[in-house]
């Protein structure tokens, strides 16, 4: 007799991006579904990388991250935001952005609390918290514009609100967060013992609109009333075309990065010693790769959108991320789920259904491309996209 386990999460199953990525396998479909490039990255980092496996960095670095690395991160925040973190107490190293996200959750999420999350909404946020005995509470972006409604956010906060997740640019809409967002939630959280974790992965991949200055990252980090209570996580596979690597950051003020810590060295202690030697030296040696990011992605969004006339996909607005929102209520009224397999199936492109970030499963025939490829991948799959 098989042994029967309760499900810690009984509506959880296969990630969509799993799914879609290994449908598009099984259909030879081009995949603009995961959101990862499929181009390469700078012969420097992969050079350096393979140095320091040679040289001998093969061990455990340290728990935190090897100190190299986490003083680059520290120099970069204080250049692009004016933030100052301590490299030894401040900052960690993660093996990547969703660890770094849990780690936070589950060292500050107790039995009955109460997180308010933005719906739609990454996926791993809500099985991160309940994992953890939280209770996540939903707050809504508004359609089309995907912005928040801070009259329903202050509704919403509770004595038993612990914390408050955020993320701009937001994945999947691409909508950024402004100046006026931000300085709203500092205020909500004023005077109370909330904290916020800001998923700022896509921080180095903001646009431009008509021809204006390119919008700069409200970065928590600039606010000091959220500075004080907030930790931040961001991605170097997502700056640097290295998904893979899994590796990312979280910087937080001394007390809460204590306890971040101490969950940390148990769910993964420490993260891939090369690649970390490898980002410092690349950091050092490039310091401003990132701050071209932004361009060379927007000309890919824009690429891709010019590709798209003539089909009968309607483009939402795209202000940052690599990841562009379309809706196909001109050609279908099948559900998203339904589309999606069938425009992998049928018709060789594999997209993500939006509704997967809703919580209740709202279904507005609004997909997801990313866009983070080569001209050539984005010209064949556009070309299929048009025939519908």
């Amino acid at each position: 007799m098989s042994l029967y386990l309760p499900s810690r999460l009984p509506n959880v199953g296969t990630t969509i991006f799993t799914v879609m990525s290994r449908l598009a396998a099984e259909h030879d479909a081009i995949n603009l579904s995961q959101g990862f490039p499929d181009f390469s990255p700078s012969p420097l980092l992969l050079e350096r990388v393979t140095h320091h496996m040679v040289a001998g960095a093969n061990q455990y670095p340290p728990m935190a991250g090897v100190p190299a690395l986490r003083e680059a991160i520290a120099e970069k925040v204080a250049r692009l935001y004016l933030a100052d973190y301590d490299p030894e107490s401040e900052v960690t190293v993660t093996a990547g952005a969703t660890q770094a996200i849990y780690t936070a959750i589950a060292a500050c999420v107790r039995s009955g609390d109460e997180v308010i999350v933005f719906a739609p909404v990454y996926d791993s946020y809500v099985p991160g918290i309940e994992l953890n005995g939280g209770h996540a509470v939903f707050a809504h972006l508004r359609f089309p514009e995907f912005k928040p409604d801070w009259d329903e956010v202050r509704a919403l906060i509770t004595p038993r609100t612990r914390m408050i997740i955020i993320n701009s640019p937001h994945n999947p809409s691409g909508a950024v967060w402004s100046a006026d967002d931000m300085a709203m939630l500092e205020s909500l959280v004023r005077g109370t013992k909330i904290v916020v974790v800001s998923d700022e992965v896509y921080e180095h991949v903001i646009f431009t609109r008509s021809g204006d200055a390119r919008a700069r990252h409200e970065s928590v980090t600039r606010y000091p009333g959220l500075r004080e209570r907030s930790f931040v996580v961001s991605s170097f596979g997502k700056t640097y075309h290295v998904t893979g690597w899994k590796v990312g950051y979280c910087i937080a003020p001394r007390a809460l990065m204590a306890e971040f810590r101490k969950a940390h060295q148990f769910i993964v202690f420490t993260v891939h010693h090369p690649a970390q030697l490898a980002l410092a030296d690349f950091m050092r040696e490039q310091p401003g790769f990132a701050d071209d990011l932004a361009a060379f992605y927007q000309a890919k969004r824009d690429y891709f959108r010019q590709q798209m006339e003539g089909s009968r996909f309607a483009l939402l607005p795209c202000d940052g991320t690599y990841f562009q929102l379309a809706t196909y209520a001109a050609i279908s009224d099948e559900t998203d789920t339904q589309f999606v397999q069938r425009l992998t199936k049928a018709h060789g492109v594999a997209a993500i259904p939006v509704s997967a970030f809703n919580p209740d499963g709202e279904d507005r025939r609004v997909i997801r491309f990313c866009f983070a490829k080569n001209e050539t991948t984005l010209a064949a799959a556009a070309e299929r996209l048009r025939t519908l």
